[in-house]
């Protein structure tokens, strides 16, 4: 099984976390977007992953040995693939081309997601999808009375279904999935300006193939800071009650209080604070005389005198002595 991540957008709704790093690579829990992305994905496979493709941008070379190593973490290789221009969906998918072979899992790199479900290898695709209460603002599925997919609309204006595709789709062939794409290159099918997915997905049912819908339990945003500060809340919950080890054996932790759940990364350093709950802390941190609650501190800041809650700290930052809901970015420094 292989995974094609198409990540090529800087994530602008993020900014500034994302001025000095992709939006994939920001870490919740503990862990970057696309690592536990790809865990979520395996979750759901009969089949092993061997390799995962990552259609990036200009991103420079330390962001691609940081998503090889990504891949090798979950055993499988890594390759990176370039997509120069914003065309879309579908021209994303096909920077990796040569990985369309056999089952693949096509996997857009801003969401996360819980389920039951696992991937039934002779069905011919599945579509990652999520019951909504408002589906005006999203592409949904038709389904006929056997329950298949028979088309796809985008931000429908009267009701069409309420299931909502989140970004994720399982192909059996992806040799056919790479012929299709091509199909709307070479015609040059164009919608908003861009090379559409879905318009490769509705040929593929026109010309026989049965989708079926995976339906979600849990749909995780990571769009702007507020849905992030709440994914992190919801990731730090379920690998808590999973047992996992949230608190490194190297954190220095004196006359503190933390409350779970929260990631306590390596050598951070906790004095004189109140930390938790739903708070994630990178490698090398110090909090120091401080309340923090519901929030992500990145790697080597430094947090004083202060009380932070709802909020995100990216790396290298320096912050004292106020109350604050705030969105700080790497190497920013802020003192009362």
């Amino acid at each position: 099984m292989k995974v094609i991540v198409p990540m090529a957008g800087r994530g602008s709704r993020l900014r500034p976390h994302t001025l000095t790093v992709p939006k994939p690579l920001v870490p919740v829990g503990g862990k970057p977007i696309v690592h536990r992305l790809v865990e979520d994905i395996a979750a759901v496979c009969t089949e092993k992953i061997t390799e995962i493709a990552f259609v990036i941008g200009d991103f420079g070379q330390e962001v691609e040995k940081e998503l090889v190593a990504v891949a090798e973490k979950l055993g499988a290789k890594g390759s990176i693939h370039f997509q120069d221009q914003p065309l879309g969906t579908a021209h994303a998918v096909l920077c990796a081309k040569e990985k369309l072979e056999g089952p693949v899992v096509v996997a857009f790199a801003d969401t996360l997601f819980k389920a039951n479900f696992k991937i039934d290898p002779n069905d011919d695709g599945i579509l990652w999808v999520k019951q909504i209460d408002d589906p005006s603002a999203f592409g949904v599925i038709k389904m006929n009375e056997q329950g298949e997919i028979i088309d796809f609309v985008e931000k429908p204006k009267e009701f069409v279904s309420d299931l909502a595709m989140i970004g994720i789709y399982y192909f059996k062939d992806g040799a056919r999935l790479r012929q299709e794409l091509e199909y709307l290159i070479d015609n040059n099918i164009i919608k908003g300006g861009e090379y559409q997915l879905p318009d490769a997905l509705r040929r593929l049912t026109e010309a026989g193939y049965k989708f079926k819908p995976g339906e979600v339990n849990e749909w995780l945003d990571c769009g702007n800071k507020e849905v992030t500060v709440h994914t992190n809340q919801r990731v730090l919950e379920f690998d808590y009650d999973d047992n996992k080890l949230m608190v490194s054996a190297s954190a220095h932790i004196h006359d503190s209080v933390v409350i779970p759940p929260c990631f306590i990364g390596e050598d951070v350093v906790i004095e004189n604070s109140v930390v938790g709950p739903h708070v994630s802390l990178g490698k090398g941190t110090k909090v120091i005389n401080t309340i923090v609650s519901n929030s992500i501190i990145q790697q080597h800041s430094s947090i004083q005198q202060a009380v932070i809650s709802n909020s995100m700290i990216g790396s290298h930052a320096t912050f004292k002595g106020m109350a604050r809901d705030l969105s700080l970015g790497d190497y920013s420094s802020v003192e009362e």
